[in-house]
Parts: structure tokens; sequence; C-alpha cells
């Protein structure tokens, strides 16, 4: 499995469990479950992708541009959460805050996959590929079973 292949499985969680929650009502059990899903998937993911994938392309000048954004992206994303962590989960304000977090992952990862994986396929060889992917995989499995 290579790096673009590894990002992948964790855009398609993420996706997944974005949709779902923006579809829960009040301050259920679901939405609770969901939202700790996700903001365990969002923060691993963020924690593994920032160290072995956007750190090693800043290094190249095609890259760099777009890597420092999507970490923008991913800091963007973290106030979200902690929007949706400060808010009661019955309040109108909790859904309107989960929509516009839906959104931004969604608009996060069709920048990367359509984006920023095409211009990182032409700076990293094979051989990083498929290092970065094992590096990236044994970090977000190490930050997702934190506590």
């Amino acid at each position: 499995m290579n790096i673009f292949e590894a990002l992948r499985t964790s855009h398609d969680t993420q996706r997944s469990l974005a949709d779902h929650l923006i579809k829960t009502q009040g301050d259920s059990k679901e939405r609770d479950t969901l939202f700790k899903e996700l903001k365990r998937e969002l923060a691993a993911h963020a924690a593994a992708e920032e160290r072995f994938f956007y750190v090693p392309l800043i290094a190249h000048d095609m890259t760099q541009e777009p890597s420092r954004h999507g970490i923008a992206e991913h800091h963007q994303m973290d106030k979200l959460v902690e929007t949706l962590e400060e808010t009661d989960f019955s309040s109108p304000a909790w859904l309107a805050a989960a929509k516009e977090l839906h959104h931004k992952i969604h608009h996060h990862l069709k920048d990367e996959e359509q984006g920023v994986f095409q211009l990182a396929g032409k700076v990293l060889t094979e051989a990083e590929k498929l290092s970065l992917a094992k590096g990236y995989e044994g970090e977000f499995v190490s930050q997702r079973t934190k506590d």
C-alpha cells in the first residue's frame, strides 16, 4: 500500500462519519458516539498525515504551498471540533457547526485527492510512497488508540 491508498482509507471513514453525523438529531447517544468517533479519526489522521505526508512535501517547491494550506485546514477543522465540544448537542448552533465541519472535511479531502495527490505523485519516489505509508499507518494507529 502506498501513501495515497493509506490516506484514502481514512478519508473514506471521515466522509462516512461526517455524513452520518449531520443526520443525527438532538442530544442523542448516536450523535455522541458518531461525534467522538469522528473527532478521534480526524485527530489521528491529521497528526499522522502532517508528519508523514505534508512535512516531506514541504521540502519540495511544487508541493510546499498546498502542504501548508492542508495543515491550515486541519487547524480550521480542529477549531470546529472545539466549537462542537463546547456547544450543547441539542442546540441548533451545534448542527450548524457540524454542517460547517462536514463541508470543510469534504472540501479538504477533495483538494487533497484531486490536487495534492497528483503533485505529490510527481515529487515522491515509489520507495518514498511506500515508506511514508508505513510511517503514516504506524502513527495513525498509535494516535487512534490514545486516550
